[in-house]
C-alpha cells in the first residue's frame, strides 16, 4: 500500500493518437507533446536558475510496464535514476530513467555517473540519438509513480501528468519517464 492507503498500480501509458486530448489541460499538452529537449526548455523557462536534484540511483527491477516497453525480461535488473528538475527552490519535473545493463556497456557507461548533471543535455548532444513515440499517462495516487513524484510537492495534487519515451543512444535503449508537477503546469493567474 502507498501513503494514500491504496494498493499501487502502474500508470497506463497511451500514445498520443489514443488519447482523449480534451481531458488534458492545454497548458499540460504544450509540455507533454513538445518534441525537443525538456532540459533545454526548462533552462529557458527558469531563466538559467535550473538545477537537478538526484533523489536515488540504484540497480533494481523496473516496473513491469517499463520492462515490457524496453523489451527486457521482467526479472532483469536495470539502473534506475530518479531526479527532480528544479527552478530555484521549486520542483517542476520528476524524472525516472531506466537503463538496462547492456546499454551501459562500452562508450555509454558514463551514463551511470551523471550525478547532478541533467540527462537531457547528454542525450540531445548525441547526433545519433533516436527517440520513439511519446506515451502519456494521467498518474493518480493509486499509481506507483505518484507518491515518489509528489514527495517534494505541497499541497499534493489529485493527479499529475507524465510522458515517457524510449531513447536510443549508440543504438542502445533507455526509458525516460518525465512527470510534470503542478507548479509547471498551472497557468499563471490572470491579472485583475
Amino acid at each position: 500500500m502507498n501513503r494514500f492507503g491504496h494498493y499501487a498500480f502502474e500508470p497506463v501509458w497511451r500514445q498520443k493518437r489514443k488519447l482523449h486530448r480534451s481531458t488534458i489541460a492545454r497548458s499540460a499538452q504544450d509540455w507533454l507533446f513538445d518534441p525537443g529537449s525538456l532540459t533545454t526548455r526548462l533552462v529557458a523557462h527558469c531563466h538559467g536558475r535550473f538545477h537537478v536534484d538526484l533523489v536515488s540511483q540504484q540497480w533494481q527491477r523496473p516496473m513491469f510496464n517499463e520492462a515490457i516497453r524496453l523489451g527486457c525480461r521482467v526479472d532483469q535488473m536495470a539502473l534506475v535514476r530518479q531526479v527532480y528538475l528544479y527552478c530555484d527552490d521549486t520542483p517542476l519535473v520528476f524524472a525516472r530513467t531506466v537503463i538496462p545493463h547492456t546499454s551501459l556497456q562500452g562508450p555509454k557507461r558514463f551514463l551511470a555517473f551523471l550525478d547532478q548533471r541533467p540527462l537531457g543535455s547528454v542525450l540531445f548532444a548525441d547526433p545519433g540519438l533516436r527517440r520513439e513515440e511519446v506515451e502519456v499517462a494521467r498518474i493518480e495516487p493509486r499509481h506507483r509513480l505518484f507518491a515518489t513524484a509528489t514527495a517534494a510537492v505541497s499541497p499534493v495534487p489529485a493527479h499529475i501528468w507524465g510522458r515517457r519515451s524510449v531513447f536510443y543512444t549508440g543504438g542502445k535503449p533507455l526509458l525516460v519517464n518525465e512527470v510534470f508537477l503542478p507548479d509547471l503546469l498551472t497557468p499563471p493567474e490572470a491579472d485583475a
